[in-house]
């Protein structure tokens, strides 16, 4: 004989923290009706699915254990799913099986004419405040007034995003209209203007770019695509959570047969992002690749041709040549020619804070992560495409990076076809601020572009910081525009502004410099040195 098959009681006697709500559901007009059950976190708020597996990874989540300890620290017992009235239907159209537990929307308590409330989800308004409610449907369910034998609590989080509004006014005999229930949790409502995105990966989000996220108003998020929940919630707090829907990767499809996502936004290790950019692309989505998409020439070159393929943009993330200071620049290099024939150009690009250890390793180490974006703003200054020789000089400093067999401190030094010699110094060790310096020397004069400090006030040599300005906050407005660039090219409005030759040659320059570094000797691009199907070099 068979084992028994559990009952949601059974999972609520064996769990605490689960109860069981009963709803009574009506059919037709002949007033026929059916009891259901569902279970229920009560300190979530939220339906589970009844698999142990699926219960017992919740019960361990550490969303799960937010919700418990700021329920005990603010002392809330009243459960949040009261008991609705005679005239009040009731229900919670969310996906009982949803691959995501932080895929819910919040709710909104919207108050009856009776003793009771009804329970329904606050559509998204991207990350802004409430939107009205969607009309009722045919048939909704409504509370059962027998209650359950399982205790419930309310959820600290959910109270966070409550708002009580009273219900309007109806005459004698009239229903009171009940939202619609939604067959997915991610609700439909948007702004009409706003294009949806959908974010894949959140371990190396970009700072300045997370802030783009938060504060442009041109775009929704619809989805996070990630496997690690926990930097889900790191990075995010609830309130943006409310109307955007997490995905493992395994359930990266869902995202990417979204019609109302226009682009995806790539944040993997190159790595991993060429299958996700492909992929993307082949769905009809627009990309923004904010790091490399592959190492591997031949991979970088067909995420480009599989764009073309699909009428779809690829933007890279080669933020620097969007930063207003540079683009003033590069108008008055190559526009008007203020100065003239260009002899030298030199970059200082000293990082602060220093990447992780864990990021440099996954994003290509100092050359690709650091090295590559200065590469790009020369090649766009000279408007030469790559030079003819390279060499390198680097050391690690820091023991765990000698481990990495990578270096935190490089100088690269490069000339060019038409003769300009460009030296560029990164580094990882900055311990006050960042130093992101460039000096264009021409035939005319000279221009330079310095740390910009909103005090006005240059130091040097003092014990004490006068100002401390992180990397994202000295390319604040870089990031922004790029992101903005990527937003009118998903419109149609412009092109991407990085060509696939441009990027192509870009990372054949930073390979053939970390190549440099590694053998000690100058690379000559003019000849046929370095495997042209392999762009980063492998470390043995």
């Amino acid at each position: 004989m068979g084992r028994k098959k559990k009952t949601l009681h059974d999972y609520a006697a064996e769990f605490s923290e689960l109860a069981v709500k009963r709803h009574l559901l009506e059919r037709g007009a002949a007033g026929e009706a059916a009891v259901v059950e569902t279970l229920y976190c009560t300190s979530c708020q939220l339906p589970m699915r009844v698999r142990r597996d699926r219960i017992l990874e919740h019960l361990s989540s550490g969303r799960h254990y937010r919700n418990r300890r700021l329920l005990r620290q603010h002392g809330l017992r009243a459960p949040l799913l009261l008991s609705a009235g005679p005239d009040v239907g009731t229900g919670l159209p969310l996906q009982l099986d949803a691959p995501s537990l932080l895929s819910q929307p919040s709710f909104i308590l919207a108050a009856g004419t009776g003793t009771g409330y009804g329970m329904v989800p606050s559509p998204p308004s991207c990350h802004k405040p409430l939107v009205p409610l969607h009309p009722a449907s045919a048939a909704a369910p409504r509370e059962d007034p027998t209650p359950s034998t399982s205790a419930s609590r309310p959820s600290a989080l959910a109270a966070f995003h409550v708002r009580i509004a009273p219900a309007p006014s109806k005459q004698a005999g009239q229903r009171e209209p009940v939202p619609e229930a939604h067959d997915s949790p991610v609700p439909t409502a948007r702004h009409s203007s706003g294009v949806g995105l959908a974010l894949f990966g959140v371990g190396l989000l970009n700072k300045a770019l997370f802030q783009n996220l938060l504060e442009e108003t041109g775009c929704c998020l619809l989805y996070i695509v990630e496997d690690q929940l926990e930097e889900v919630e790191r990075a995010f707090d609830t309130e943006f959570l409310a109307g955007t829907r997490v995905l493992r990767q395994q359930d990266a499809d869902i995202a990417l047969n979204d019609q109302r996502v226009s682009g995806a936004i790539i944040c993997s290790p190159p790595e991993e992002a060429s299958e996700i950019v492909i992929d993307a692309l082949r769905a009809g989505k627009g990309v923004f690749c904010e790091r490399l998409p592959s190492f591997d020439r031949q991979t970088a070159e067909a995420c480009f041709d599989e764009a073309d393929r699909c009428g779809r943009p690829l933007v890279c993330g080669f933020y620097k040549r969007f930063d207003p200071a540079l683009q003033f620049l590069y108008k008055k290099v190559r526009d008007s020619q203020a100065l003239g024939r260009i002899h030298r150009i030199s970059t200082i690009s000293s990082i602060y804070p220093a990447a992780s250890l864990s990021f440099l390793k996954t994003s290509g180490g100092i050359f690709y992560n650091a090295a590559v974006h200065d590469i790009d703003i020369i090649s766009l200054l000279l408007g030469e495409s790559a030079p003819d020789t390279v060499f390198s000089l680097g050391h690690a400093f820091c023991a765990d990076m000698a481990y990495l067999k990578d270096a935190d401190t490089v100088a690269v030094s490069m000339k060019f076809p038409s003769g300009a010699i460009v030296t560029l110094d990164v580094s990882q060790h900055c311990t006050k601020s960042c130093d992101q310096r460039l000096e264009v020397h021409g035939s005319q004069g000279t221009l330079r572009v310095d740390n910009q400090n909103p005090l006005g006030i240059t130091e040097h040599g003092t014990s004490v910081s006068i100002y401390s300005q992180t990397q994202a906050d000295r390319y604040r407005d870089a990031h922004r525009e790029l992101f903005r660039h990527f937003l009118r090219t998903l419109r149609g409005k412009e092109p991407p502004a990085i060509t696939k030759e441009q990027f192509l040659w870009t990372i054949q320059v930073a390979a053939a410099a970390e190549q440099s570094w590694r053998n000690g000797s100058a690379v000559d691009l003019r000849s046929a040195a370095m495997d042209s199907s392999v762009i980063k070099t492998e470390i043995m």
